[in-house]
């Protein structure tokens, strides 16, 4: 019993360790278009100009801010900022 106990432990690990591989395929990475700015898509100034530059990945595109509080405004309504990279 201890010995079929153990060999679905190990499966259940095993199965873990494969699906969490998985989950971070570097390939998926090679869709996110760079983002082609050097310039906060949302207030307009240089980027690193108030610290360090903030990056997130909306709809496939990579975006990035000058600050944080850019993000929140940015979330309000991407549509508006999106259409600036076209």
């Amino acid at each position: 019993m201890k010995s079929i106990l153990a060999t679905l432990i190990l499966s259940v690990c095993a199965l873990t360790v494969v699906s969490t591989v998985s989950a971070k395929d570097p390939a998926k990475n090679d869709a996110v278009k760079s983002y082609p700015l050097k310039k906060c898509i949302v207030s307009g100034e240089e980027l690193g100009s108030m610290g360090k530059e903030v990056t997130l990945v909306q709809e496939g595109q990579e975006v990035k801010f000058c600050c944080k509080s850019c993000i929140k405004k940015f979330k309000a309504d991407p549509a508006k900022y999106l259409a600036k990279l076209r």
